[in-house]
């Protein structure tokens, strides 16, 4: 993959094409790790719907353990968004390259920890929960954070719920029926249901992709999503480590 079209994706110099290209990637790695995440722990990391809606079901009955291991999951997932938007604001305000590219590397990180570490990970409880949920609905709003703030929240990657409500928006547009004379017409907009589309059938495919290798490969299966965010991440990082390298050796230039 060239070197111009990665610092695209993850560069700080962005284009309508690098959003969505980026979405669909982290669209495919979303799917997987959210389909591997249900094989490995029984539960979808990135499903804050489902998990509010479980914690209320659950203090409904009395169970009060389940209502605190979706506080747990809830909490996580916020913390991951918090320290996506700390991350993004920070490499923003010091003007670096990968100020999109550091959040991504650090979720590569942590499914690369999860990956190895997983099975025995599962067995430690914090919170109430294991650490391995928490590990993973961690990730998903580092990574849902960071595509919000790159794309003006116009793109999301790790649910797809509002994907599909604006794909019905937009199908029902196509179908509207435009039959009043001297009224605006009601037109479907194909560039945008063209990527919701793509986004929503990535999730699916990536899901597909997590659970046949989870299957498979067990917790090792996450290290190859790591490798996918490390090779989208690592050209805006090591445009900072040069900089950086450059400055240093200037300052010591001058001081010599």
């Amino acid at each position: 993959m060239p070197i111009h079209y990665i610092r695209s994706l993850t560069g700080v110099q962005r284009d309508a094409a690098g959003n969505r290209h980026l979405g669909i990637a982290l669209a495919f790695v979303a799917g997987a790790a959210n389909a591997g995440s249900f094989l490995a722990v029984r539960q979808y990391t990135s499903h804050m719907t489902g998990i509010v809606s479980s914690m209320a079901d659950n203090l409904a009955m009395g169970a009060v353990d389940l209502v605190l291991d979706g506080l747990g999951a809830l909490l996580s997932f916020l913390a991951g968004a918090a320290c996506s938007a700390i991350m993004v604001n920070y490499a923003r305000r010091h003007q670096l390259h990968s100020t999109y590219a550091l959040p991504l590397l650090v979720e590569a990180v942590l499914l690369l920890g999860f990956g190895v570490l997983g099975a025995r990970l599962a067995q430690v409880d914090l919170l109430f929960i294991p650490v391995t949920v928490m590990l993973l609905c961690f990730t998903m709003g580092l990574q849902n954070a960071v595509i919000t703030k790159l794309s003006n929240a116009e793109i999301r990657t790790t649910h797809i719920t509002g994907l599909m409500t604006d794909i019905g928006i937009e199908l029902g547009k196509m179908a509207y029926w435009n039959a009043a004379p001297g009224l605006p017409r009601v037109q479907v907009d194909r560039a945008r249901l063209r990527i919701l589309l793509a986004l929503a059938g990535a999730f699916f495919i990536g899901g597909v992709a997590g659970a046949l290798s989870f299957a498979r490969i067990g917790y090792g299966a996450t290290i190859l999503l790591a490798l996918i965010l490390v090779i989208l991440a690592i050209v805006p990082v090591l445009d900072d480590a040069r900089a950086a390298w450059r400055k240093i050796g200037g300052a010591r230039g001058k001081s010599s």
